[in-house]
């Protein structure tokens, strides 16, 4: 494989994973008003979708390092922004006359200020905590137990991620604040678990060699 060739099968590989954050944040944003009541559990729909976003951080973090993910953090930030802002958009533009769905449309995407500002602070402290811890135990470790790394720094930093968005988002509005951390926070290390054998199976997927391109010798 020549130098550019490598090249571009890395960076075709992290376009892919940038991808992959940035819509599990916009899909997490535009479902997380919905609770849902599942195994005798309480939990934001949001996390169908936004522990995604750690298991790509991580495979970042342990093939491009720091940087990269904390690159990839503060530009998901902004795609984060950047959709409620133009949920809000459509939202307030004026509907055509014979639409009758407005009312339908606004309590479907009309999400919160409360639930936006929880939800970014919270993802901003989270990730670049995990993204931190990562690093701490992988240099803990010389570079071994990708698994601990993986569960380990996010146990915590879902924690902080859960903490943060059920206190400014649903503190005052009578939901049960306890209820709701212990569901989401069991969920999601539930998923964190679970996601471990992909973190490997990334690593893997990013540093396979690409094919040899046709023609080549």
């Amino acid at each position: 494989m020549t130098q550019e060739s490598h090249t571009t099968h890395y960076n075709s590989r992290l376009l892919f994973l940038a991808a992959l954050f940035a819509g599990s944040l916009a899909i997490a944003a535009a479902i997380g008003s919905k609770l849902i009541s599942l195994f005798g559990l309480t939990f934001s729909a949001t996390v169908l979708a936004y522990p995604i976003t750690f298991l790509v951080t991580d495979i970042v973090s342990e093939v491009w390092g720091k940087a990269a993910a904390k690159k990839m953090v503060l530009y998901g930030f902004a795609v984060t922004l950047l959709a409620y802002l133009l949920m809000r958009l459509a939202i307030e533009l004026p509907p055509f006359p014979n639409w009758d769905h407005q009312a339908a449309y606004t309590e479907l995407f009309g999400t919160s200020m409360r639930i936006i500002v929880g939800g970014l602070i919270a993802y901003v402290a989270s990730q670049l905590h995990d993204i931190w811890m990562f690093h701490l135990i992988r240099g803990a470790t010389k570079g071994k137990w990708l698994w601990l790394r993986n569960t380990g720094s996010t146990f915590i930093s879902q924690g902080i991620d859960t903490a943060i968005f059920v206190i400014i988002a649903f503190s005052n509005t009578g939901a049960p604040l306890l209820q709701l951390f212990i569901g989401q926070y069991l969920i999601k290390l539930a998923i964190a678990v679970l996601d471990t054998p992909f973190a490997y199976l990334g690593v893997w997927w990013v540093k396979r060699p690409a094919a040899p391109e046709s023609g080549s010798e």
